[in-house]
């Protein structure tokens, strides 16, 4: 799957309508909508109670406003993050809440209990946990009062108490559902962000990493092909072949990047980085003892070897690189060491990259360790210790 195919995956899934294992997830949108069904449902519910009742026109007038203005206190409680809200704006609106469930009940009695299940889901919403459940449990208990002041029985009471109970935890739980979902879309968006993030910075850093070599070392050598022409035309000869077969290697390296398949050759990138040196006049010392690795710790010490060969290449003026490749029974080494590193550093240039930091975190993916310091004689060394197999 090439890079498009992948970024064109990592954005599947809006925050409304994500996937997980194949089964549609309900969107923020439509979580809303239940909930106002549902809480519109229940105060139809206290509508139809308290019209079945013998009331004046004022009362039915006052009825209904009275629920009007309850049904919209709820929908605030019940919208995203109305716990977050100030103090202050939660005190008022529950507090216009308690005055609209309980002073009715003097004119519409238990009819008008039902709206007691809005006030306790809005204490489950608004309050901290311990005294929100305190409370909750008071709004069921003090429901028993209504039907048992109109001369109801206590089986009346009893349901008006349950009911009352479920009708908060059935508000609160939709109420939370809808938060729940939202963030969780939010969350499946931010994912699939990263995603995109991720993918982009490891075609960059590949990118660099491969490239970076290939490109200097077709830099040196076609600076060596334009002085040997004139005097020696069968060595230049023989260094455009090494510009061709360098080119092609880049082209399928950038191929492969694109492709997210990254191997490369440790035994290759060795007998490359040795001609690129020998072309600059560099004197190579090479010591390889080392035995097959896993794949992926291979692809990271060539990549390495690649990196601190570039660094030889633009940032010294050296005449000496010692590569040494040695391995031990649970790990491999890779030291580079060159002389001619400059007393001052040199400032990093506009269009440059990081390939160091870049190789660290690679290198710390499998397990292993990357440093790099100037030594004493003032040489630069750059070390990689790797496992023979990656870390999970």
């Amino acid at each position: 799957m090439g890079l498009r195919e992948r970024l064109a995956d990592a954005s599947i899934g809006t925050p409304a309508t994500g996937t997980r294992s194949g089964l549609a997830l309900p969107g923020p949108r439509l979580a809303r909508v239940i909930l106002r069904v549902a809480l519109l449902c229940y105060t139809s519910i206290t509508a139809l109670n308290v019209f079945s009742t013998n009331l004046s026109p004022t009362g039915r007038t006052g009825a209904v406003a009275g629920l009007v203005v309850v049904f919209l206190i709820q929908l605030r409680h019940s919208s995203l993050w109305a716990a977050r809200r100030p103090p202050l704006d939660k005190a008022l609106t529950l507090g216009a809440q308690l005055l609209l469930t309980y002073l009715p009940l003097f004119v519409y009695h238990a009819q008008w209990g039902a709206l007691g299940g809005f006030f306790a889901g809005s204490l489950l919403l608004l309050l901290p946990s311990r005294a929100a459940w305190t409370l909750f449990a008071a709004t069921g208990l003090s429901m028993f009062l209504p039907p048992l002041l109109a001369g109801q029985g206590i089986v009346d009471s009893i349901y008006l108490c349950q009911s009352t109970l479920l009708t908060g935890l059935v508000v609160y739980a939709l109420s939370r559902l809808s938060e729940v979902i939202q963030e969780l879309a939010d969350a499946h968006g931010e994912l699939a962000r990263l995603a995109v993030v991720r993918e982009r910075l490891r075609f960059a850093r590949d990118l660099h990493d491969l490239l970076g070599f290939s490109l200097s070392a077709i830099t040196l050598k076609s600076e060596l092909v334009h002085r040997l022409i004139p005097a020696h035309p069968e060595r230049a000869t023989q260094e455009v072949t090494d510009i061709l077969s360098i080119s092609r290697q880049s082209l399928a390296d950038v191929r492969r990047v694109a492709s997210g398949f990254r191997d490369m050759s440790l035994d290759q990138e060795v007998t490359s980085a040795e001609s690129v040196l020998h072309a600059a006049d560099v004197e190579v010392q090479l010591r390889v003892v080392a035995g097959p690795a896993d794949r992926q710790v291979e692809n990271v010490l060539a990549a390495v070897l690649r990196e601190a060969v570039t660094n030889v290449l633009r940032h010294s003026k050296a005449t000496r690189c010692a590569i040494e490749l040695t391995a031990e029974r649970d790990e491999m080494t890779l030291t580079v060491v060159n002389d001619g590193v400059p007393d001052e550093p040199t400032a990093p240039s506009p269009h440059g990259g990081s390939g160091l930091e870049n190789l660290a975190l690679r290198v710390c993916e499998i397990g292993g360790t990357l440093s790099s310091c100037v030594l004493a004689d003032g040489s630069f060394e750059v070390r990689a210790v790797a496992p023979r197999q990656p870390a999970a």
